[in-house]
């Protein structure tokens, strides 16, 4: 099998050729089946779109997304005898879904979509041939097709030569194609991130002049091309564009505002590119995918937010000090809120936001560890405090060191080594992961002679903070502590 091309291919895009006949080959079979059996219908088929690039790049593409000249009625008349399973959720936008064996399919007609400019609501209109529907696609390499069943190779707006040269263009003027929809702003920082692309001049001078209409795009759909870009293989690049484009003082402000200005003594980092240098290291730090959680498999979200965002407090916090120095008190705590308060803006789940809130407060506790002299108590705080999440603030600590210093970084490195061994050394002697009061809820009310309520919750806190500080004491000993607690508190018969 080869692609039949309708270009005059050069080198280097003859090697994509055959590498896309290569990819291709295992789906060929079903291709030209579903092929076949639109034409027989007397309708066009291709594939389109992610399908046809991931091929030319040796990427695995899951599902496979079609266009065709069918109705969504005739494509569900031709899909439903062949399909094991088949479902048309999309059906407004033309999109009919099939499934046979593990192979997930999505046909859609035609497009020639119009929008309003105001509320990203298209108007749907179907169309009546292929390249007027690749035209309104957002990006050339997304702008490739091949028909079906002939594998003839469709590509009128030059998206194998910018795959080649490694470029984002779009199939029309830029202007058009982001008035159309905003988001393909950010879907291009996306692809500079997840393809390595570059893109070219025209596009990214269209996305500094048009950054702020991305306020007219749903947060949801603003938060899930982010996820994509943070979630892909170098996020740093696409979040270099997102921030040179202008776009993320719209949709994440406060990575740009990490641009500080240096000082002419340059007595504190860049923060900005700390940040994003902690990131490259946090990711460096992700375990293999599937592996246990102790080893944050990645791609972790939580993680790599973390990573970008655990400075966020600085700008806020900043202070030149009399002595010369520049310090940012109490960043961490400030930063948590300011995560918080976005990450709640951009509609992420509950879960993300406190996790990363939390590692964000957290960042800079192993800083007062010093050369190791935390107490039992200390190591203890630091592993309750972070509970689950605390194979994150390891990973998120070790990366938060940029220094250019060798032996200062060697010396923090061994420090935290130091810690790790102590945690390890406590959780076995004690399962410090389940730390509990040594009483529990009923045993504290037996021992005091008191309901349920709000003294209860007291006298809990008091035992988890006794047996963070002392560590296992026994239950005897424990409730004698208790006791005395209990005849010092205003509520206590005396």
């Amino acid at each position: 099998m080869s692609l039949v091309s309708t270009a005059d291919p050069r080198e280097p895009q003859l090697e994509l050729l055959r590498r896309a006949t290569a990819h291709l080959a295992p789906v060929v079979p079903l291709l030209t089946e579903l092929g076949g059996l639109f034409a027989a219908a007397g309708h066009e088929l291709a594939l389109v779109g992610g399908p046809v690039r991931d091929a030319f790049l040796g990427r695995v593409s899951p599902d496979l997304d079609f266009t065709t000249s069918a109705t969504p009625d005739d494509t569900l008349r031709i899909l439903r005898p062949w399909a094991d399973a088949h479902w048309d959720v999309g059906r407004d936008f033309g999109t009919i879904g099939a499934r046979r064996g593990a192979t997930t399919v999505e046909v859609t007609s035609y497009r020639a979509d119009a929008y309003d400019g105001l509320t990203r609501k298209p108007v749907v209109a179907f169309g009546d041939n292929l390249e007027d529907d690749l035209v309104r696609r957002d990006f050339t390499v997304n702008a490739m097709a091949l028909r079906l069943p002939s594998m003839e190779f469709v590509d009128p707006y030059g998206g194998l030569a910018d795959l080649a040269a490694r470029l984002v263009r779009t199939p029309g003027p830029p202007e058009v194609s982001f008035g159309d929809d905003p988001l393909r702003m950010m879907r291009a920082c996306r692809f500079v991130a997840q393809l390595g692309l570059e893109v070219g001049p025209e596009v990214r001078e269209a996305m500094a002049a048009m950054a702020g209409s991305i306020e007219i795009v749903s947060a949801e759909r603003v938060r899930d091309e982010l996820v994509k870009l943070l979630l892909s293989a170098r996020p740093r690049p696409g979040l270099r564009l997102l921030v040179e484009s202008g776009l993320a003082a719209h949709v994440l402000p406060e990575l740009p505002a990490l641009r500080l200005e240096i000082d002419e003594h340059h007595r504190h980092k860049d923060v900005y590119e700390h940040s994003l240098t902690v990131l490259d290291q946090a990711i460096a730090l992700e375990g293999p995918p599937g592996g246990p959680e102790s080893s944050v498999p990645g791609p972790d979200l939580v993680l790599r937010l973390a990573a970008l965002l655990h400075d966020i407090g600085k700008p806020g916090t900043r202070r030149f000090e009399s002595g010369g120095g520049v310090s940012f008190h109490h960043h961490e705590v400030v930063g948590a809120k300011l995560v918080s308060r976005r990450l709640k803006a951009l509609r992420f789940d509950k879960d993300t936001v406190k996790a990363v809130a939390r590692l964000t407060e957290l960042h800079l506790r192993f800083h007062g560890y010093g050369d190791g002299q935390w107490t039992d108590s200390a190591v203890r705080r630091y592993v309750t405090d972070a509970g689950p999440l605390l194979p994150r603030l390891h990973r998120l600590t070790r990366s938060d060191s940029t220094t250019r210093n060798a032996r200062k970084a060697a010396r923090l490195s061994r420090s935290y080594d130091e810690l790790e061994r102590r945690i390890e050394a406590l959780m076995e002697a004690e399962e410090l992961a389940k730390v509990r009061p040594e009483l529990n809820g009923n045993e504290i009310a037996e021992v005091l002679g008191i309901s349920p309520g709000p003294v209860l919750g007291r006298a809990y806190s008091y035992l988890l903070e006794l047996r963070l500080d002392r560590g296992p004491i026994g239950r005897e000993a424990a409730a004698e502590a208790l006791r005395q607690w209990w005849s010092e508190q205003p509520e206590s018969p005396r």
